[in-house]
């Protein structure tokens, strides 16, 4: 609000000419001095901070949009009147008063608190829609414009300009830098055994990418100690079977030198966990994802959990990364001596060692926290002592952006313990950086194309690739992605999955320009557009989701092969429900995958309402996982003028506060509850008598979680509970999460409604 005041009393100071070209044009009138707008928006929106940190080599480009970014916002005050204004000042102080009220009602501390607002904005900068006339393009285009709480209040975001370091450039460049001696283990490098020349070296016949391209891929299962059940699948003829190793040594690894002694040493803080010790570096469950890593097949692993595995597996897949790095820059920096050596004329085919851009790795991680502590994690990796520390350029500023201030988490709050693991630090979900790392020194905040490796986020990626159309737009650094690495996909299905898929519709393609290339260094996989039969995608998740299955089937091609790990789960989350309530799975039909969505909004329509329309099934709560079936059961609730109120991500605080009470205290009958609300808030809902779940979680202990909500209702009218769950032969997936695999099949087999009764004991 200072901000915004201190604008507007610099604005009156124009005169109303200058307002009204303003408005009209969009520019100050070139009569008037320049000056005063500059100073107006530097006041209003200062940019760039002055502290010491901040790196003094920020691009011109940079300021000059966020100038634009600015001016706009300018214009958007001007443009706003009076009346509007004392709404929003109205609105923000009944906001206040809300939580007020909001605190004293729920003394279990699930007040607004602002801390994790992934998929919403707290000062909701995106407004819900009132029309039924709502289109899939305006939810993607609200949902794309959403991100996280700090990406809100940024005025570069969707046109961000990132800090490059370009002082360093000459420092990290491949091409002008030469093996040292005692940095690289040039000799291991070129064994036969080792898997980053075996798969990168192999030649691929244009029979073979036929046949990857048109026939199935052939699938075989196999149990392991610790993973489970793995379905391997491949499409080449009869791929060597791999096993799981119960112990090796770290030397078989092959990893290159400075990770040979330092791997031990970074791990060590899992190792005290395991039941058994041993001498092994490795955890079981890092032993064997690491095994398959290391042979350069693709990976999904479904069973990530950020309480219990999740580092675990971010320190694996760290390893393998840096190590597939520091081999291919050792390869390169080791050809780049022999050719200076040689004589001229000499034939230099067999230095093929590059792609066509440089950057090799990409990870996809949804946080800041999350590259906070993968940078953090190579760091370590590369520093072979206390006394031995690596050269780090920017390490200041990327702390001061990517970390967070431990006063901002609000106190006395209680949260799931698992949703405090998932939203730990700096939760901003829109963000990007590029790594260069050159034997003893690493570069954060590269130019991509002098990268080796790039972190970002889903969002941050999307803003850079842009839309077909776009003016400025560039995918050409993701042309030889050698590995990607996509953790935590689980939560972007809460952020927007659609980021994802024009991620993957835009790796290893083509380049439109040469970047500087030398093409006699490039490998002929690349200049044969093959590079995605090469690459290797290690997919990592918290559940089993159709579209992730989707993209791991449809998206992977590796010439090595696949391998999933499925396993079944025996016992569902129904059985943490420690409520006595009666559980009526009610099954609809439907004749296609893409015709459920209309068949389960017309069973809902026409079967399950009628019943809860009376007065006496009073405090409803339905629990919609979609936010485009969400908006079309509330657009039906207001047609049938039902007596409703309605919460989801993008539902200011005062409005939350408001519906919360009214459905407390039964002013309101219906209370409409979006999955992804409860992802980024976990609030608990009071009042709650009679759940219907419009479609069965994504997350499958949010099931018990919701039915556990009915104990913090004091009336002592347990006997009128009542839970309704709506599911069709496509969820099988997400209700075997609930229910249990046996319990499915019955459930699939039967086309009758299935009665369960829980009870705390079970």
């Amino acid at each position: 609000m200072g901000k915004r005041r201190a604008g507007r009393e610099l604005l009156r100071s124009l005169s109303k000419k200058q307002k009204k070209h303003l408005r009209e044009f969009g520019e100050e009138h070139p009569f008037y001095d320049k000056l005063l707008l500059l100073l107006l928006l530097h006041s209003c929106f200062p940019f760039q901070s002055e502290d010491s940190d901040k790196s003094s080599a920020e691009s011109d480009s940079e300021t000059e949009v966020e100038q634009v970014s600015g001016y706009h916002k300018l214009l958007a005050t001007l443009k706003t009147s009076p009346e509007s204004e004392s709404e929003e000042e109205e609105d923000e102080s009944e906001s206040e008063e809300a939580e007020e009220s909001e605190a004293e009602m729920d003394s279990e501390g699930s007040q607004e608190t602002g801390e994790a607002e992934g998929g919403e904005e707290d000062k909701n900068d995106v407004p819900e829609e009132e029309e039924a006339t709502d289109t899939a393009e305006q939810i993607l285009s609200q949902e794309q414009a959403d991100g996280t709480r700090d990406t809100s209040c940024d005025p570069r975001h969707g046109v961000i300009e990132d800090f490059t370091d370009v002082k360093h450039e000459s420092e990290f460049s491949l091409e002008t830098n030469f093996m040292e001696e005692e940095s690289g283990d040039c000799n291991a490098d070129k064994r036969d055994s080792n898997p980053f020349k075996q798969h990168m070296d192999k030649e691929l016949e244009d029979k073979e990418i036929k046949k990857m391209s048109t026939l199935p891929k052939t699938s075989s299962q196999s149990q392991w100690p610790r993973l489970g059940q793995l379905i391997f699948s491949s499409t080449l003829e009869k791929h060597k079977t791999l096993k799981a190793d119960k112990e090796f040594d770290v030397k078989q690894l092959h990893l290159h030198k400075p990770l040979e002694s330092t791997w031990p040493r970074v791990n060590k803080q899992f190792l005290s966990s395991v039941d058994k010790p041993t001498d092994s570096p490795f955890t079981p469950l890092q032993r064997e994802l690491f095994c398959i890593m290391n042979s350069y097949r693709d990976l999904f692993y479904p069973e990530r959990n950020a309480l219990t595995n999740g580092e675990e597996i971010r320190h694996a897949y760290c390893l393998h990364a840096l190590n597939h790095v520091l081999k291919a820059n050792a390869q390169v920096l080791s050809n780049n001596a022999k050719r200076r050596d040689r004589k001229p004329g000499t034939d230099t085919d067999d230095c093929r060692d590059q792609g066509l851009t440089r950057p090799k790795v990409l990870m996809i991680v949804p946080f800041r926290e999350c590259a906070l502590r993968v940078v953090h994690t190579f760091i370590s990796l590369l520093e072979v002592n206390d006394k031995k520390k690596i050269d780090v350029s920017n390490k200041k500023r990327f702390k001061g952006e990517f970390g967070s201030d431990p006063e901002e988490k609000p106190p006395n709050l209680k949260r799931p313990e698992d949703y405090e693991a998932v939203f730990a630090g700096n939760i901003d979900d829109h963000f990007r950086i590029g790594v260069a790392i050159l034997q003893k020194s690493m570069r954060l905040y590269a130019p991509f194309y002098s990268s080796d490796i790039i972190i970002a986020s889903p969002l941050g990626i999307r803003t850079v690739i842009g839309a077909e159309g776009e003016k400025k737009r560039d995918f050409d650094f993701l042309s030889s992605i050698e590995i990607l690495i996509i953790d935590q996909a689980d939560i972007y299905l809460m952020q927007n999955w659609e980021h994802v898929l024009h991620l993957m519709k835009h790796i290893n393609l083509l380049p439109l320009d040469s970047h500087g290339v030398d093409f006699s260094r490039v490998r002929m996989l690349n200049l044969n557009n093959w590079s995605k039969y090469y690459r290797q995608t290690l997919l990592f998740s918290a559940l089993q989701d159709p579209q992730i299955n989707s993209v791991f089937n449809k998206h992977c091609f590796n010439y090595g092969g696949q391998v999933a790990v499925r396993n079944v789960p025996l016992t569902g989350s129904i059985s943490h429900v420690v409520v006595q309530l009666p559980h009526v799975f009610r099954r609809l039909e439907a004749e296609s995958v893409t015709s459920v969505i209309d068949a389960r909004f017309q069973f809902f329509v026409d079967k399950v309402l009628p019943e809860y329309r009376d007065a006496i099934m009073s405090h409803t709560l339905i629990y919609v996982p979609s936010y485009f079936d969400y908006v079309r059961l509330r657009n039906y609730f207001k047609k049938e003028d039902l007596n409703f109120t309605h919460i989801c991500e993008y539902t200011k605080k005062a409005a939350v506060c408001r519906a919360r009470r009214f459905f407390l205290k039964g002013e309101k009958q219906f209370l409409l509850f979006t999955e992804r609300f409860h992802f980024y808030k976990r609030y608990t809902i009071k009042g709650i008598r009679n759940l219907i779940f419009y479609e069965l979680p994504t997350y499958s202990h949010f099931y018990s979680e919701i039915c556990n909500m009915l104990k913090a209702t004091d009336n002592g009218v347990d006997a009128t509970w009542t839970c309704t769950v709506l599911y069709s032969k496509y969820d099988a997936q997400k209700l075997a999460a609930v229910v249990g695999i046996d319990r499915t099949a019955q459930m699939l087999q039967s086309k009758k409604n299935v009665h369960l009764f829980v009870t705390g004991d079970n």
